[in-house]
């Protein structure tokens, strides 16, 4: 709640200052044209790009690596027509790799045994010998425990 309180009032003090209001503007269509690209290209292109400008109806965008930035020129002209149907004047698109883009990164929970999965580990460490391996089940069994 504190946090969309602040958010608001930002929004309020950059679109009430004229400079500020363009470069608003500009944010939202490049943020816009994001989830417009987004909802039109394969999911596993989308994980790997970056929205960079649109200047004259040429749209372009940052890929992560070069075989991503190679599919993207391949769908270019695919995408560039899925684009204009959402309404987005676009007329072509430009691809540039730019490996020291850092995407996000999705957040992982850490996974942890079920009591049957720790019972298992336990009952297999049991009936090994003395072991590296038996070292390795005991600890995880005992790590994992909730």
């Amino acid at each position: 709640m504190i946090q969309t309180f602040v958010t608001q009032q930002l929004k309020t003090l950059l679109n009430g200052n004229q400079e500020f209001h363009s470069l608003m503007a500009h944010a939202q269509a490049l943020s816009d044209l994001q989830r417009h690209f987004t909802a039109v290209a394969p999911p596993h292109l989308t994980q790997s790009i970056q929205i960079l400008s649109l200047k004259m109806g040429r749209l372009s965008i940052a890929a992560a690596n070069a075989a991503s930035a190679a599919k993207l020129r391949q769908l270019a002209p695919e995408l560039v027509v899925l684009l204009q149907n959402r309404g987005c004047e676009v007329s072509g698109i430009a691809v540039k790799v730019q490996v020291s883009y850092d995407r996000p990164k999705p957040k992982t929970t850490p996974r942890k045994l079920g009591h049957a999965a720790q019972a298992a580990l336990h009952e297999l460490s049991l009936s090994l010998n003395d072991s590296r391996l038996k070292l390795a089940l005991d600890r995880l069994a005992k790590k994992t425990k909730a």
